[in-house]
């Protein structure tokens, strides 16, 4: 497993098709009552007609924004106080930015070795030909090699347009700090909807790979009812549920042979090509 300060990053937009990553992070954040140590000035980095704000109602009924931006987490002292190892943990979330990256990738940088991290788990997910009455496939990989013999992992050969996640990881192993990426498959054809699912996957896999006990409850109960709503509108559509059927076969078929992490890589590869070039699109 993991040890040390953790870093855990996921950011909404292009590298997050229907939110199965951040809506990971954003769980175990409101599980934890996390509080924010940092964040960048949203109109460094951000096209506000591209990630508008939005308006809200706060506690006491007053009219207030919220903008686009990206914030470092940690929990709040009585959750450590109450279990001394979330000192450790500590979260990268926002929206993709729009502009700037490579200032943007360096003052992220500037936090994350101000906090001494250890290591950096990413978190993506991608569209892609799956089911949803089946578990979220999650390929592992890593450029560190340390890493990749630690957990059996092969590093990514992908070449072609990326997200943000990747100019950061980029900018975390120039100096030396581990990072370790997990891109999910969620199923394209209900894209907009988030998928509790995949962030429960995402979490399963965390706790296998750092030692953390995040609650899987809440999620759990959520996925639960997403699948069932996804049944029923399969349920009422002949051709829907004949394609849910073939997706099912052939993911089972691929179990059985015990897919290999390069079938994961190309469908991984296969999708980014696939993606618009503009980064920050939305899934």
């Amino acid at each position: 497993m993991l040890s040390g300060r953790i870093l855990l990053v996921a950011f909404e937009g292009w590298n997050d098709a229907t939110e199965g990553a951040s809506g990971a992070l954003k769980a175990i954040a409101e599980q934890f009552e996390m509080k924010t140590l940092e964040a960048v000035d949203p109109e460094d980095y951000y096209d506000f007609q591209f990630s508008r704000p939005m308006v809200e109602f706060d506690e006491e009924g007053n009219r207030v924004l919220s903008w686009p931006g990206t914030e470092l987490l940690h929990p709040d002292a009585s959750e450590i106080a109450a279990n001394p190892n979330l000192e450790n943990l500590f979260l990268l979330m926002g929206t993709e930015p729009s502009r700037r990256w490579l200032s943007f990738a360096g003052e992220v940088l500037e936090m994350v070795e101000d906090r001494e991290i250890d290591h950096v788990i990413m978190l993506g997910a991608m569209l892609a030909d799956v089911p949803h009455t089946r578990p979220m496939q999650v390929l592992k990989s890593s450029q560190n090699q340390s890493l990749r013999e630690k957990f059996d992992l092969e590093p990514s050969r992908y070449e072609g347009p990326v997200g943000i996640l990747t100019v950061l990881a980029q900018a975390f192993e120039s100096e030396g700090i581990p990072v370790l990426s997990l891109w999910g498959s969620v199923p394209h054809y209900v894209h907009n909807t988030t998928n509790p699912k995949a962030a429960m996957s995402f979490i399963q896999e965390i706790n296998l790979l750092t030692g953390f006990d995040f609650s899987l409850d809440v999620l759990s109960e959520l996925s639960g009812e997403w699948e069932r709503s996804i049944d029923e509108m399969a349920q009422g559509d002949d051709e829907m549920a004949a394609y849910v059927s073939q997706l099912e076969s052939s993911r089972d078929a691929m179990d059985s042979e015990q897919v290999s992490g390069d079938a994961l890589a190309k469908e991984f590869e296969r999708y980014l090509r696939q993606r618009p070039e503009t980064g920050g699109e939305g899934a």
